[in-house]
This record gives C-alpha cells, sequence and structure tokens, in this order.
C-alpha cells in the first residue's frame, strides 16, 4: 500500500516531458484537422475522443510506449477521423458510422414506442421539458433524441410559429 503513494524524481520528470510533449502534439493536430476531433456529433466522434483520451493516458504514464508512437498512434486516430468526415457524405457510409436522430414527440403527442427505442424514461422527458423552459405541452413542435445522446426540444409560446420541416429532414419518425 505505501507504494501508492511514492513517487522518484526521475519517474515524475518524465510524466511531466511526456504530459508537455504529448499535450503539444494533440493541439496541434486538432489545429490541423479541425474542432470536429472533439465533436460529439455522432459514435463515431465519440470513439475518436475516447481513443485519443486513451492514448494520451498511456504515452503519459506507461514506460512501455515511446512519446513518437503515441504521437503517431494520434495522428493515426486524427487521420481516421478525417477520412471518417470526407466518408460521410456517402449515404451507406452514413447509417454504417453514425446514429439517426429520432423524434420522442411529435407536437404535444409523446412517441412511447420511440422512447422505449431509445431507453429514454417519462421522467427524462420531463427533465428535458423543464430544461427547455416549456410550461405547457401545447408548446412543444417536436423533441428529438439526437445522434449523440442529447434530446432536443423545438417548441415556441407563440401559436404562429410553425416547424420548418427541413430541421426534420433526417429523423426516424417510427
Amino acid at each position: 500500500m505505501g507504494k501508492w503513494f511514492n513517487i522518484s524524481t526521475s519517474t515524475a520528470l518524465q510524466i511531466f516531458l511526456s504530459t508537455l510533449i504529448i499535450y503539444i502534439v494533440v493541439i496541434f493536430l486538432t489545429r490541423i484537422f479541425g474542432k470536429r476531433s472533439f465533436s460529439k456529433m455522432s459514435s463515431f466522434d465519440f470513439a475518436m475522443t475516447v481513443a485519443v483520451g486513451s492514448l494520451i493516458a498511456t504515452t503519459i504514464l506507461s514506460s512501455n510506449v515511446s512519446i513518437l508512437e503515441g504521437a503517431f498512434g494520434l495522428f493515426l486516430v486524427y487521420t481516421l477521423q478525417l477520412l471518417a468526415a470526407f466518408f460521410r457524405r456517402f449515404k451507406y457510409v452514413t447509417n454504417a458510422i453514425d446514429n439517426t436522430p429520432l423524434l420522442l414527440m411529435n407536437g404535444s403527442s409523446i412517441l412511447y414506442d420511440n422512447l422505449k427505442k431509445a431507453r429514454v424514461t417519462e421522467g427524462d422527458l420531463r427533465a428535458k421539458l423543464r430544461e427547455a423552459n416549456v410550461l405547457d405541452l401545447s408548446q412543444v413542435h417536436a423533441v428529438v433524441f439526437e445522434t449523440t445522446g442529447d434530446i432536443s426540444v423545438l417548441h415556441s409560446d407563440e401559436d404562429s410559429v410553425h416547424l420548418d420541416p427541413w430541421l426534420l429532414k433526417d429523423v426516424n419518425r417510427e
């Protein structure tokens, strides 16, 4: 148990230098490949973020992985992200790697089958409606379970405002 609280000066220096260098590499790669690298627009983006975090931790804390190996691994993950973003232009690739947004409410009607598919409880839905400051279900135009796992509430307290169909273009209504 005493080992848990011990660190040598050389180990601390190695961790410090590894952290500093890998941090600079991540900033450099993010500037080159773009902010999308850390977005959470799809499950693939989420996987990218987890992979980068794992590579950073392994490079910093493992003496078996050199900084150059860690930097190369990061470069490959960023490259895969860029390739995935490029190939998302093709519908079959998008369908293979991205989730589809799912409609949870159509107007004031709750779509219970879709709640089950998304594994969202009525309590979760109510919380999101409250978070969006919905005071009456008649204000709701649509509630969408996004590809990221976020829930978007489209609402208005003005009767004259209508939902533009373009906003729900790729949303699964099943």
